[in-house]
C-alpha cells in the first residue's frame, strides 16, 4: 500500500467528524454561525497560502464579531481540534493493527522488531527472560496546572472514539453503519452542549478523580491485554509463559500528595486522595469478582478449594461471594471514614493479599482440574491487574520543599532549647540529625503548639505513618541540596511514628543543584548509618523544567545527562542499586520526548531495567487513550527498557563531550543575557504572551507563581511554557541554542554536529525535540501578537527574537542535513499544517480578548469564557500545553 493511502482513513475520520460538527452547528445554534465559522475558516485557509487579502479579511470579521458571537465561534474552532484530535489517536490503533494483520515485524519499540537485533548480538533467551522478568517501570500520574480537559468530556471523547473503531473495524450493513454515525453525531451533540471550561478552579481533589477516570477507562484493560500479548509472543517465540505475578509496569501518582508551592494540598487532603484511590480500587476489583462469580460456574475444583468451601454445588462460587460482599463493604467503610462516620460492618479488605490468595486458589483448582483455559481468562487478568494496581490503585507519592522540614526541626530544636537548627551548618545539622534517628525518646514534646505551616507538616507525617505502606510510594524532596535535607525527612518520619518509613527521594532541579548532586549523594553514601537504612536501594530524581527553566534547554539537558552518569558511578562505586526518577513533562523544554526516544537516549548504564517517570496532565491522554493506544503504550515502554538494559548503549566519544560543553556553555550564556539580564525582556513577556490571563484562569489547583510578587524567576516552569506555546514563539526549547549551534557551525564544527546526530542517541533525541518544537512555532503569529498587545519596544525585541527563530530552523535542518522540518515525519508535518486554519482564527480571536480585556476595569464574564476557551483549543490544537 502506498504511503499515502495508509493515511486516506485518519483523513476520511476528520471529514466525517468535521462534517457532523457542522451539522451539529446548523441545528444547535443557526445556520448563521455555520455559515460565519465556514467564511472565518475559508479565509484563514487562503491566508495560510499567502493571499494578503484574504487575511485583512480575515482580521476584519474577526474584530467585528459581536460580544454573543465570540463563545460559539471561538467554541467550533476548539471543537473541531479536539474531534481531529480524536481521530488521530484513534489511528495510532489502526497502525498498529495494521503492523499485526500484515505479519511484518519491524515496527519499532515492539520485541518483533527488538528480538533478532538482540540475538546478533549474543543475547540468551534465559538473558533476556531473566532482564524481562526484573523491569521495573513506574509510571507516575501528575496533575498538570495547566491542563485543560474537563472530567466530563473524557467519558464523550472515548464514546467517540468507540463508534471510530467500530465503523473501522467492524463489517457493517448500511442500517448498522447509519447506526453508529447517529451515535457518533449524539455525543458530537452531547460535547457541544456540555460547557468545556470550568467554572471554578479545579482542587487537588478533582485533579486526583480526574487520574483515576484514566485508570478505570483505559489502564485497567489495558495492563493485562498487553500481558496477555506479551505472554503469547513469548510462547510462541521462546516456549516460555510470564509467571502470573509478573507486573513490569506499575502505577503511582501526585495528585494529591504534591504539596510543593500549593497550600491547597493538605494531610487532610492527601488522606482523602488515598481513601477515593482504595474505593476506586474495591469497586474496580468488585466488577472484577462480579465477572468472575458468573463465569466460574463449574463444579470440578481441587481437595484444597474443597477444603476451603467444604460440600458446596458450586466452589467457586462459594469461595468468590464472601469476597464480593467484603469489597462491597470496604466501599461502604471508606464512604464512612469519607463523611466521618463510624463504621460497624463488615471487616474490609486491607492487604492485597486478603484478595490474591483466594483468587489464586481458584486458578491453581482451574488448572488441577484441566481447565486451564478457563484460568487463564478473566480470572488471570484479575489477578495481573492485583499486582499491577494492588487494592489501593497506586502508591500516592508525596513532595515537599526542603525548607519546610528544615523550619519544622528549626522550631522543635528551640522549643526544646538546643538553638536554631536552621542556623547551624551541615556538619551540626548532620551530628543532630542521626543521634535523633538512634534516639530512643521522643523527639517531639507533647505540648509543643507550632506555627500554622510547622503544624501543617507535621500533620503531614502523622498522617502518613496512619497508612498503610503499600499505599505510599516516595517523598520527594523538591530543591534538595543537601545530605541533612534526606535525613531531615527521616527523622520526621521516626519522630511521627512512622513503622516502615518511606523512601526519602532528593529532586535536582537546577542546574547548581544537577552540578552538586553528585557531592551531595556521595557524602550520603559515605553516611555507614544513612546506608544501612536503604537496604542497598537509592532513588533519585531529576527534574527537567526548572533546570531548563534556569539555564535553557540544551545546557539543562547536557548537566542532566552529566549528573546521571556520574550518580551511576557513585551507586556502582557503594553496591547500591540505583533507580533514576525522571520529572519529564509534555513540552520539549520540559523533557518530553517520545518515551521509547527518551529511554533509549539515556547514558549508558543508567537504566539497568529500572526506572520512573512522570506522566503530566494531557500526556497522560495522549499515552493512555483509547485503549489501543494505552497498549501501545506499555508495549513501547518495556521494549525501550528491554532496548536499554541489553544491548550495549553508544557512549559519547571524547570530542563530542567536548564540543557538548561548550555548545551547552556558550547556549546557557546566551539564555540568562536575554532572560535574566535584558531590560526589556520581562515587559515584552508580560505584554505579548498570555501569562497574565493564565495566572487568572481556573486551570488547575496550584498557583502559576511560588510568589506573587516578582518577575520571571517566582514564575513555575509549565505556566512559562504554556504562555510561549500559546502565541507559538516556543521560546523556551530554542532560547540559546541558536547562538551555540550559530557559532558551531560558523567555526566549522558542522561536519562534526552531523556525525553526533547520526550517531549519538542524546544528540539525536535533543534535535529531535527541537524539530518537533520549531515546527509547531509560528512566526507570523507571534508577530500579530507583538503587534496587537506589545509597545514599540516589545516590537523590536520581537522582531529580532522571530529573526533568531527563523536562523535557528535554518541552524538544525543544516545540522539534519535534511531540506524540511520533520522530513523523515510526514505525519506529524502534515497534521501541523491542517490545523492551522483552526488554529489562526483562534489565536487573533485570543489576541483581541486579552487586548479588550486588558483595558477594561471590570471582568466581563463573556469575555474570560470566550478568552479560556481559545487558551483550551490552542492547547489542544498543538497538542501539548506547558
Amino acid at each position: 500500500m502506498a504511503e499515502t493511502d495508509v493515511h486516506a482513513p485518519l483523513r476520511q475520520d476528520v471529514r466525517l467528524l468535521g462534517q457532523l460538527l457542522g451539522d451539529t452547528l446548523q441545528e444547535q445554534e443557526s445556520g448563521l454561525l455555520l455559515d460565519l465559522v465556514e467564511q472565518i475558516r475559508n479565509l484563514a485557509k487562503h491566508a495560510r497560502a499567502g493571499h494578503e487579502e484574504q487575511h485583512k479579511q480575515l482580521l476584519e470579521k474577526l474584530s467585528r464579531l459581536q460580544p454573543h458571537q465570540l463563545v460559539p465561534v471561538a467554541r467550533a474552532f476548539s471543537h473541531f481540534l479536539n474531534l481531529a484530535n480524536l481521530a488521530e489517536q484513534y489511528h495510532r490503533v489502526r497502525r498498529r493493527r495494521a503492523y499485526q494483520a500484515s505479519g511484518r515485524k519491524n515496527q519499532r519499540a515492539t520485541l518483533n522488531e527488538l528480538w533478532p537485533r538482540l540475538q546478533k548480538a549474543g543475547v540468551s533467551e534465559d538473558a533476556f527472560f531473566n532482564t524481562l522478568q526484573q523491569l521495573s517501570i513506574e509510571l507516575v500520574l501528575t496533575a498538570h496546572p495547566t491542563e485543560v480537559t474537563r472530567r466530563t468530556l473524557i467519558q464523550k471523547h472515548d464514546d467517540i472514539t468507540d463508534c471510530l473503531e467500530t465503523l473501522d473495524t467492524r463489517k457493517l450493513t448500511p442500517q448498522e453503519q447509519a447506526q453508529v454515525i447517529r451515535r457518533l453525531k449524539r455525543n458530537i451533540v452531547a460535547a457541544w452542549n456540555t460547557d468545556e471550561i470550568r467554572a471554578e478552579r479545579p482542587t487537588p481533589v478533582d485533579e486526583a478523580k480526574w487520574g483515576f477516570v484514566t485508570i478505570e477507562q483505559t489502564l485497567w484493560h489495558a495492563l493485562p491485554a498487553y500481558l496477555r500479548e506479551l505472554d503469547d509472543w513469548l510462547q510462541q517465540n521462546l516456549q516460555r509463559r510470564l509467571p502470573m505475578d509478573f507486573a513490569p509496569v506499575s502505577f503511582a501518582s501526585w495528585m494529591g500528595g504534591d504539596r510543593d508551592g500549593n497550600p491547597n494540598v493538605t494531610a487532610d487532603v492527601t488522606e482523602e486522595v488515598l481513601r477515593l484511590a482504595r474505593w476506586m480500587a474495591a469497586d474496580l476489583f468488585g466488577r472484577d469478582l462480579e465477572k468472575l462469580y458468573h463465569e466460574l460456574s463449574m463444579q470440578a475444583c481441587s481437595a484444597e478449594l474443597r477444603e476451603q468451601v467444604g460440600d458446596v454445588r458450586e466452589p467457586y462460587r462459594a469461595l468468590l461471594k464472601p469476597l464480593r460482599d467484603r469489597l462491597q463493604h470496604t466501599k461502604l467503610w471508606l464512604n464512612a471514614l469519607l463523611q466521618g462516620d463510624t463504621w460497624r460492618g463488615l471487616e474490609p479488605i486491607q492487604t492485597t493479599d486478603q484478595l490474591l490468595e483466594p483468587l489464586l486458589l481458584c486458578h491453581r483448582s482451574l488448572v488441577q482440574c484441566n481447565l486451564r483455559e478457563v484460568a487463564d481468562g478473566e480470572l488471570l487478568d484479575t489477578i495481573r491487574r492485583l499486582h499491577g494496581f494492588g487494592v489501593t490503585l497506586l502508591r500516592l507519592d508525596v513532595r515537599q520543599e526542603s525548607s519546610r522540614h528544615r523550619d519544622a526541626i528549626a522550631a522543635i530544636t528551640r522549643d526544646l532549647g538546643m538553638g536554631d537548627y536552621a542556623e547551624w551548618d551541615e556538619t551540626q545539622r548532620q551530628e543532630f540529625l542521626l543521634a535523633e534517628l538512634t534516639s530512643k525518646r521522643p523527639l517531639i514534646p507533647p505540648d509543643f503548639a507550632p506555627e500554622p505551616e510547622v503544624a501543617e507538616v507535621l500533620a503531614t507525617f502523622r498522617m502518613l505513618a496512619q497508612q498503610r505502606h503499600e499505599a505510599l510510594g516516595a517523598y520527594v524532596i523538591s530543591m534538595a541540596h543537601a545530605p541533612s535535607d534526606v535525613l531531615a525527612v527521616q527523622l520526621l518520619q521516626k519522630a511521627s511514628g512512622m513503622k516502615t518509613f518511606m523512601r526519602v527521594v532528593p529532586l535536582f532541579e537546577t542546574i547548581d543543584d544537577l552540578q552538586h548532586a553528585p557531592q551531595t549523594l556521595t557524602q550520603l553514601l559515605q553516611l555507614a548509618e544513612y546506608r544501612a537504612s536503604i537496604n542497598g536501594r537509592q532513588e533519585i530524581m531529576i527534574g527537567y523544567s526548572d533546570s531548563a527553566k534556569d539555564g535553557g534547554f540544551l545546557a539543562a539537558a547536557w548537566m542532566q545527562y552529566q549528573a546521571q552518569e556520574q550518580l551511576a558511578q557513585i551507586c556502582r562505586q557503594h553496591d547500591v542499586q540505583l533507580t533514576l526518577f525522571h520529572g519529564r513533562g509534555g513540552s520539549t523544554s520540559r523533557g518530553g520526548a517520545p518515551s521509547h526516544e527518551a529511554i533509549l537516549s539515556q547514558p549508558p548504564g543508567v537504566v539497568n531495567g529500572r526506572i520512573r517517570i512522570t506522566e503530566q496532565g494531557e500526556v497522560i491522554r495522549a499515552k493512555f487513550s483509547p485503549f489501543g493506544v494505552a497498549v501501545r503504550s506499555l508495549e513501547r515502554y518495556v521494549a525501550a527498557m528491554l532496548d536499554a538494559t541489553l544491548l550495549p548503549r553508544i557512549a559519547p566519544e571524547p570530542q563530542w563531550r567536548e564540543r557538548m560543553e561548550q555548545l551547552a556553555q556558550t547556549s546557557a550564556e546566551a539564555y540568562r543575557q536575554l532572560v535574566k539580564s535584558d531590560a526589556h525582556f520581562l515587559q515584552y513577556f508580560q505584554h505579548v504572551t498570555p501569562e497574565q490571563e493564565l495566572q487568572r484562569l481556573p486551570l488547575g489547583s496550584r498557583p502559576a507563581k511560588r510568589r506573587q510578587r516578582g518577575g520571571i524567576d517566582t514564575l513555575r516552569a509549565i505556566p512559562w511554557v504554556f504562555a510561549w506555546t500559546q502565541m507559538r514563539l516556543m521560546l523556551p526549547a530554542w532560547l540559546g541554542v541558536d547562538v551555540a549551534f550559530g557559532q558551531a557551525l560558523a567555526q566549522g564544527h558542522g561536519e562534526q554536529l552531523h556525525e553526533m546526530y547520526e550517531r549519538w542517541p542524546f544528540f539525536r533525541m535533543m534535535i529531535g525535540m527541537q524539530e518537533m518544537v520549531l515546527a509547531k512555532s509560528d512566526a507570523q503569529i507571534a508577530a500579530y501578537y507583538e503587534r496587537r498587545l506589545g509597545e514599540d519596544e516589545d516590537r523590536q525585541l520581537g522582531q529580532t527574537l522571530r529573526t533568531r527563530l527563523a536562523e535557528m530552523i535554518d541552524l538544525v535542518i543544516t545540522i539534519t542535513g535534511h531540506s524540511v522540518l520533520l522530513q523523515n515525519n510526514a505525519v506529524i508535518r502534515r497534521s501541523i499544517e491542517v490545523r492551522n486554519p483552526y488554529l489562526d482564527p483562534l489565536h487573533m480571536l485570543q489576541v483581541e480578548l486579552m487586548r479588550s480585556s486588558r483595558g477594561q476595569v471590570a471582568e466581563d464574564p463573556q469575555q474570560t469564557r470566550a478568552l479560556m476557551i481559545t487558551v483550551a483549543g490552542i492547547a489542544a490544537g498543538m497538542r501539548n500545553t506547558g
